[in-house]
This record gives C-alpha cells, sequence and structure tokens, in this order.
C-alpha cells in the first residue's frame, strides 16, 4: 500500500509538471506571435509623440495601423521642426519635402511649434497653411517681415506665444505688425534691437489683451560695434499701465562700457540676469529704477565688494525673493544686513562661498546660522565642487 501511494504522488507530480510547462509553452507560443499592428491607437499614439519627425515617417509605414496612427490630429498639436545644413548636421536634419508634405496634411492641427531652421522655404509653408498657432519658437532662422505678415493674417485670432531668437532679418517694424494684428498674444520674447516705444505702445492699446510675460535678450558680440537704443520711460509707463502683472524678463550678455543707455531712469523689469561682469555703478542704478524687481541673478562683477548696492536693492526693491551671486565679493556683515532686510520673502538664495569676505563681526561658520535665523529655515552657501 505505501509503494501504492508513493507511486500515486509521483504520478501527480509528473502531471503538475507536464501542466506547468505545457502553460509556459503556450504563453511564449502567443507572445512570439503578438500582431503589433493591432495594438491600440491610443497606445501607439502615444510612443509616437515621443518619436523624431522621421523615425515617425519610418514608423508609419510598418502596417496600415500605424500609418492611420501618424495622420491623426492630437499627434501633430505640438511638435519641433529641425532643418539644418546638410555640411553640419545631416543626420539630425529634417527633409524640406517631408515638413511640406506633413504641413499640407496637418496645418489646421498645428497649435505649437517651434522651429530651427536655414530653409526660409520650409518655414514659410508652416506660415501659410498653419491656421491655428497658438504657440510659435522660432530660432537661428532667416525669417523676414513679409513671412511675419503672412503668419499673422492666418493666425491672428489664436497666436498666443511668440519667441524669436537670432532673427538678422526681422525689423521692429514687423514685430510691430505682429503686436497690431495678434490681440491675443500673451507671451513674447524678443532681441532688444526689435523693442521700440511704438511695439510697447501697441502693446497697451485697449484692444490688446494684458501681456503675462516679455522677455528681452541684450546681447552684445563685439564690444563698442553695437548700438543700444533708449526705451522713452513714458512708453514703459504706458506698457505698466495696460500690463501692470506682466512679467518682464532682461538677459543682459553686455560689456561694461556698453550698459550706459540702461537703467538711467526707472523701468519695470521684475527679473534681470547679468551674464557677463557688471559694475559695481550699473548695480547701482539697478537698485534705483527697478522697484518691481523678483529675482537678480549677477554671474559676475570683478574684486570691488558689492555692500552698498545690494543694501540699497533690498531697501528698495520690496518684492526681491531670488537672488543669485557669482564671481562678486561682499562682506559677511554686508549680506547679513541684507537677509535680514529681506526676510523670509528670500525664497531662492543662491550664493557661492567664495562670494562671502569674513570680516570683525561674522567669520563663515557663523554666517550659516545667522542667515538661516532671518530666513526662517536651514541655508548654506553654494560651495564649488573639486573634481
Amino acid at each position: 500500500m505505501k509503494r501504492g501511494g508513493k507511486d500515486s504522488d509521483n504520478n501527480s507530480s509528473e502531471e503538475d509538471t507536464a501542466d506547468k510547462s505545457k502553460k509556459l509553452r503556450t504563453t511564449s507560443e502567443h507572445s512570439q506571435t503578438c500582431d503589433w499592428g493591432n495594438l491600440l491607437q491610443d497606445i501607439i499614439l502615444q510612443v509616437f509623440k515621443y518619436l523624431p519627425l522621421l523615425d515617425r515617417a519610418h514608423a508609419s509605414q510598418v502596417c496600415r495601423n500605424w500609418n492611420q496612427v501618424f495622420h491623426m490630429p492630437d499627434l501633430w498639436r505640438c511638435f519641433e521642426f529641425e532643418l539644418s545644413q546638410p555640411a553640419t548636421s545631416y543626420l539630425k536634419a529634417t527633409h524640406p519635402e517631408l515638413i511640406k508634405q506633413i504641413i499640407k496634411r496637418h496645418s489646421n492641427h498645428l497649435q505649437y511649434v517651434s522651429f530651427k531652421s536655414h530653409f526660409i522655404s520650409a518655414l514659410t509653408v508652416v506660415f501659410v497653411n498653419s491656421k491655428s498657432l497658438s504657440s510659435l519658437k522660432i530660432d537661428d532662422t532667416p525669417v523676414d517681415d513679409p513671412s511675419l505678415k503672412v503668419l499673422v493674417a492666418n493666425n491672428s485670432d489664436t497666436l498666443k506665444l511668440l519667441k524669436m531668437s537670432s532673427c538678422p532679418h526681422v525689423s521692429p517694424a514687423g514685430i510691430l505688425c505682429v503686436a497690431d494684428q495678434c490681440h491675443g498674444l500673451r507671451e513674447l520674447a524678443l532681441n532688444y534691437h526689435l523693442l521700440s516705444d511704438e511695439l510697447l505702445l501697441a502693446l497697451s492699446s485697449e484692444k490688446h489683451v494684458r501681456l503675462e510675460h516679455l522677455r528681452i535678450d541684450v546681447v552684445s558680440e563685439n564690444p563698442g560695434q553695437t548700438h543700444f537704443h533708449t526705451i522713452q520711460k513714458s512708453s514703459w509707463d504706458a506698457f505698466i499701465r495696460h500690463s501692470p502683472k506682466v512679467n518682464l524678463v532682461m538677459y543682459f550678455f553686455l560689456y561694461e562700457e556698453e550698459f550706459d543707455p540702461f537703467f538711467r531712469y526707472e523701468i519695470p523689469a521684475t527679473h534681470l540676469y547679468f551674464g557677463r561682469s557688471v559694475s559695481k555703478d550699473v548695480l547701482g542704478r539697478v537698485g534705483m529704477t527697478c522697484p518691481r524687481l523678483v529675482e537678480l541673478v549677477v554671474c559676475a562683477n570683478g574684486l570691488r565688494p558689492l555692500d552698498e548696492e545690494l543694501i540699497r536693492i533690498a531697501e528698495r526693491c520690496k518684492n526681491l525673493s531670488a537672488i543669485g551671486l557669482g564671481e562678486c565679493e561682499v562682506s559677511c556683515s554686508a549680506f547679513v544686513e541684507f537677509v535680514k532686510m529681506c526676510g523670509g520673502r528670500l525664497s531662492q538664495l543662491s550664493i557661492m562661498e567664495e562670494v562671502l569676505i569674513p570680516d570683525q563681526t561674522y567669520s563663515l561658520e557663523q554666517i550659516h546660522w545667522e542667515v538661516s535665523k532671518h530666513l526662517g529655515r536651514v541655508w548654506f552657501p553654494d560651495m564649488m565642487p573639486t573634481w
């Protein structure tokens, strides 16, 4: 009986093993014969959204189902077109003919477009055929005033964001045309040479919505060779009366001798970034002329302490909540006084340890505790990593 019982147990165990092997074999066969062409289109759509344009085009040739997804409107509401000179980056470039085919078929669906191209013909195709663009970013592209007029004619009711950089063929008149016609524009980013009194007044008209963000890049490549015009205070005042909550962001990449036209009277800047060395005199004028300042970043200043300038900024800029200092010098006592005056509203305080100069009142070890006390949270200066 015992022997028979043991044989029965062995037979049962062998049957269980056979069943498991059969299930594994069935599962393996199923995975090997899975029909990728019958995947749900919503799943394929999400995958396609992560693919570059050329890869999307190749994937669309796999089967009819994938090709249908390739032409779904939801796939083309947001896209970045990049065309580069074949001599520089051929593999990254998108062929103009492929873009033309896509634009002709999906121009009514495009809403958010980022364009980087040396081929003005491809950009013209976008402007001519699109009818509902709401966001457009143009970088390093030879777009000109006539092209902008075409854009405005087709998208004046929908365009809300326009960012332009490295577009030397556009004139202030071209940007003014955009402001005059696109009354729903809420965000605008451009180079300082395109900024004019006429543009600010156009953005301040009653028929124009209140602008939310205006970014101005003030850039000089060759010292002494770029002339910077002056914007009238009355134009800034009219602009702020119309859009009192606008964020005016200004990036300065100038040499010290080129700052003379700036900060001579009150301007409504909220965010200032100085990418090159800026003098004590200019920072002192910032404290006197930028009462709306919210964020200040100074990458370099030199070897003269900025004690008085920081104190003046704390006194005059009551909305300041973020500051960053790189290659500058500030005495520990002045820095503590600055933090004490600003108090807990300083949500971001990025100061390199090398900026802080110990004095008779505070050492580097003591300043950590003193600043933390006035901020109401633990604070440490940033440290340069050693490799």
